[in-house]
């Protein structure tokens, strides 16, 4: 071993502490931000205790089954509607009363049945046939209050009672509600071919006062018919979509594995690539748009077709074409406006890239750390949504005074359904119904609803952002491993990203949480933000929507600030293993000393970085419409028989996208990480035999320095 190598390993080979103050991400631990970390299992235990309790009290059946006008469950196992599972309407005339907009209750007797009625009748026709054939009342009775059977009483006194409706209309049930069976038929809006009826009342009327009174029902009903289709669809492609999502996830692995030989080359044929699939997008646009020249109601404005589910309708169009044409334009120009500025900087972002590919080639592993990721946020999410729908169905249920006729001063007041007949209500507001409004309660638990709702949102927002901070920095930590290992791999530990993950968990967490923490109350104020500016859309203070405005705007610079440098204090915690505030201060004034490389490389690579996602997931969507299209001559007959080529073809492009961007933000916090050592390195270290360089010969070549003779063993 020569004197020069001596100087750089010692005597016996192994890497000398060039700064005795520095031990690298593995060494000198201790736990920091205690407070918070303790703070944050209390947390944890008492959001546990919140869904306990939420479970002890809520009702999630309420959310499942309609209730009927005694707040009972339709279809409930046990009760007395066990059998009665779809909700009737005794008058659906009255739901086009404006009091369904204020207390989002029909103001007319509901009732659970076992099916609804197929027929129109009254209970005026049904007492005049009662006599002839008494199967009639049979038919009509099982629409009538449970227990009633006198069809000889007075049809005044039974539309008093409320003992029975007084029509029954054609009606087929929809979420377990019977909603009239609208059809069309020559152009003409039918009910069982009929355009009129009789309500019970004398009165002859049109089957559009129906439609007036079961108001966004026709939307409902067109929407179910597309989810029917849409769940075909997906039942017929679900194998050639996990296919899709395969075939990019190989491809996406391929390309990262393939960027540690040659990521320069391959970066170059991404980027004209990327210029050439838009290019010829832009050419088959045009020729679309060429093609349909002359065709009839090809030149019909966009505008004036409106929202159609079937998206081949546009496809007809010149204007959509003309205007995928227009963006496609742009796109290209923006991107090779920026080749053109950043030509010089893409080779010292490739440098930095093929400095990360070498990184993940040694540590494999952190491509599937997502994963964990993934499951994380998914156990969050899940826990917050069934927490919620405990507490929002926790409460009792609470009966209001409906009147639609004349003015009411009981109106909206609660009221006993078990007494309101008898009471003076029905006298001084004739019409007036009892009727089941919704579920609270007078106890404290009932009365902080809200605030424990609000406490729900607050930690899921909580969790989830350390969900995301544990994932990045135990990334950091095993990326730092690698950067500050002298001898490459010989000085890396043999688990790195698991032992980063218990340093992480182990020392870290209250830090951690600290960050997570004040994102969440960032994010917290700007739902509520969004929340105020919904309930403020009707106002006329333009004062305070400006006002609004600025805050939102500001609240959203201020998250992305909190999250930019969350990000690099957890790169920061991963090497030197300080409290979060140290951490945040000591990688924020780092940027601030190196932000023009921060603003030209780090930005490049990010760019170059999207670029290959856009790459991916373009060719897997290219792909996937000329396959579902039928447009592949060979195995066309293998592509499935769908309703809407559109529903398999974005989710596989969703999927891509999101498996693709999974793959590449580990290759980009790699790129984070090892950006922000080598600003680090270059302020610690001067190159000499006495400070050395951890940076590989490639990287400070390229970055205008000069070789020191720095010894080969590194890798």
């Amino acid at each position: 071993m020569t004197r020069e190598v001596e100087d750089y390993y010692g005597k016996h080979g192994e890497p000398r502490k060039f700064d005795p103050t520095f031990k690298g991400p593995i060494h000198n631990r201790h736990c920091t931000d205690v407070l918070c970390c303790v703070l944050f299992i209390v947390v944890i235990l008492g959001y546990i205790a919140l869904g306990v309790i939420a479970w002890v009290h809520g009702d999630p059946k309420k959310v499942v089954y309609p209730t009927d006008s005694r707040g009972q469950f339709c279809g409930q196992k046990g009760s007395v509607n066990e059998n009665k599972t779809i909700l009737f309407y005794f008058n659906i005339l009255k739901c086009a009363s404006p009091v369904v907009l204020t207390s989002l209750q029909c103001p007319t007797k509901q009732l659970c049945v076992e099916k609804c009625p197929n027929r129109f009748a009254t209970y005026i026709d049904m007492k005049s046939f009662f006599g002839v054939n008494g199967t009639y009342w049979e038919y009509y009775r099982q629409f009538c209050q449970p227990g009633f059977n006198n069809p000889r009483k007075s049809a005044v006194q039974v539309m008093r009672d409320e003992d029975c409706p007084s029509m029954i209309i054609p009606s087929r049930p929809f979420l377990r509600r019977c909603f009239p069976d609208f059809t069309t038929k020559n152009g003409i809006l039918t009910v069982a071919n009929k355009t009129t009826f009789r309500d019970g009342h004398g009165k002859t009327r049109n089957v559009t006062d129906l439609r007036d009174a079961a108001k966004g029902i026709n939307y409902v009903l067109d929407a179910r018919e597309v989810g029917m289709k849409i769940f075909e669809d997906y039942t017929n492609s679900w194998y050639w979509i996990l296919i899709g999502l395969v075939i990019t996830m190989v491809v996406s692995l391929l390309f990262i594995l393939l960027l540690r030989f040659t990521a320069g080359i391959l970066f170059w044929f991404v980027i004209f690539a990327v210029i050439g699939v838009i290019g010829y997008g832009i050419w088959h646009c045009y020729w679309e748009y060429s093609s349909l020249k002359g065709k009839p109601g090809s030149d019909i404005p966009i505008y004036d077709i409106g929202f159609q589910t079937d998206l081949r309708v546009y496809l007809q169009l010149r204007q959509t074409w003309l205007a995928f044409m227009i963006l496609l334009c742009i796109l290209e120009l923006i991107i090779i406006l920026m080749l053109i500025f950043l030509r010089k900087r893409i080779c010292i972002a490739i440098a930095l890239l093929r400095e990360g590919s070498k990184a993940i080639g040694y540590i494999m592993s952190t491509l599937f750390y997502p994963i964990i990721t993934f499951l994380l946020l998914a156990i969050c999410i899940c826990y917050w949504a069934v927490t919620a729908i405990f507490l929002s169905t926790s409460g009792e249920a609470v009966y209001k005074v409906l009147a639609t006729q004349g003015q009411c001063k009981y109106a909206n007041t609660t009221c006993n359904p078990e007494i309101f007949n008898t009471s003076n209500i029905t006298k001084l507001c004739p019409g007036a119904q009892c009727a089941f409004a919704f579920y609270g309660g007078e106890t404290v638990y009932h009365k902080y609803i809200f605030i424990l709702q609000l406490c729900n949102l607050f930690v899921f927002l909580w969790l989830v952002n350390f969900a995301i901070a544990l994932g990045q920095c135990t990334l950091a930590g095993a990326f730092a491993s690698y950067y500050w290992a002298f001898k490459k791999p010989s000085d890396m530990p043999s688990f790195p990203l698991l032992a980063s993950f218990g340093r992480a968990l182990r020392y870290h967490t209250g830090s951690l949480a600290f960050g997570s923490l004040i994102l969440a109350l960032v994010q917290l104020v700007r739902i509520i933000l969004e929340y105020l500016d919904n309930k403020l859309k009707g106002a006329q203070n333009k004062f305070a929507k400006f006002l609004l405005c600025c805050l939102k705007c500001c609240f959203w610079c201020l998250e992305k600030f909190i999250k930019f440098l969350n990000r690099n204090a957890y790169i920061m915690i991963a090497i030197y293993g300080k409290n979060f505030c140290t951490s945040a201060k000591e990688a924020f004034f780092l940027l601030m000393r190196n932000v023009v490389r921060v603003a030209v490389l780090d930005k490049v690579t990010d760019f170059l970085l999207f670029l290959g996602k856009l790459l991916i997931v373009g060719g897997v969507g290219v792909l996937a419409f000329f396959f579902f299209t039928r447009r592949i001559t060979i195995i066309a007959e293998e592509a499935p028989s769908l309703n809407y080529y559109w529903v398999p073809l974005a989710t596989v492009i969703f999927g891509s996208y999101l498996i693709a961007h999974g793959f590449f933000s580990v290759y980009a916090m790699c790129v984070d990480t090892l950006f922000l050592c080598f600003c680090e390195d270059l302020e610690r270290n001067d190159g000499s035999a006495a400070k050395p360089y951890y940076m590989s010969p490639e990287l400070h070549r390229i970055l205008g320095r000069q070789e020191r003779s720095l010894p080969k063993a590194r890798g």
